[in-house]
């Protein structure tokens, strides 16, 4: 009894290693300079101008291609949660092949982006569990580790999940 009741005690205690994700796509050299900072933040010392620390926990998933609809709408969420930003200006990338389309909503983005891999803003970068995102920005992937890093070093708490307000929140 006294055993059983300990482990309820402390099972909130429970750490979850961040999963993140990278959406890829191996012509952006943007993309390419964030898949290696990612790959080199878990394997390697971070920061790496600190040797004696050691490389960051988190799951990388690495996706060759674009998000998918529902993904999108989760990252647009993480990006402009008041949700007053328009889809297309968080996505879509200046590329001369992308100017003829400019769709202007989520569900209109995933068709193009999967015909057109250059209309997207390369990387995007999601840690689901903290409800955070970057898109388009290897600065933004920058800015990330550095949040992981901060908990790690005990110098900012680990964030709660991320949990969508909804009808049963």
């Amino acid at each position: 009894m006294m055993q059983t009741r300990f482990y309820s005690l402390f099972s909130g205690f429970k750490k979850t290693v961040p999963e993140l994700t990278i959406f890829h796509n191996p012509s952006s050299p943007p993309s390419n300079s964030a898949l290696k900072l990612l790959q080199e933040a878990v394997s390697r010392p971070y920061p790496p101008t600190q040797p004696t620390r050691g490389p960051l926990h988190f799951d990388l998933e690495v996706v060759q291609g674009p998000p998918t609809q529902d993904q999108l709408r989760s990252i647009l969420s993480y990006v402009a949660p008041g949700g007053r930003t328009a889809p297309g200006s968080v996505f879509l990338s200046a590329h001369p092949s992308a100017e003829s389309e400019k769709p202007a909503e989520v569900e209109e983005i995933a068709p193009l982006a999967t015909q057109n891999p250059n209309a997207l803003k390369w990387p995007i970068v999601v840690d689901w569990a903290a409800g955070r995102a970057s898109v388009g920005s290897v600065d933004g992937v920058k800015n990330m580790l550095e949040e992981l890093r901060k908990v790690r070093d005990g110098e900012a708490p680990a964030p709660e999940e991320y949990k969508p307000k909804g009808w049963f929140s």
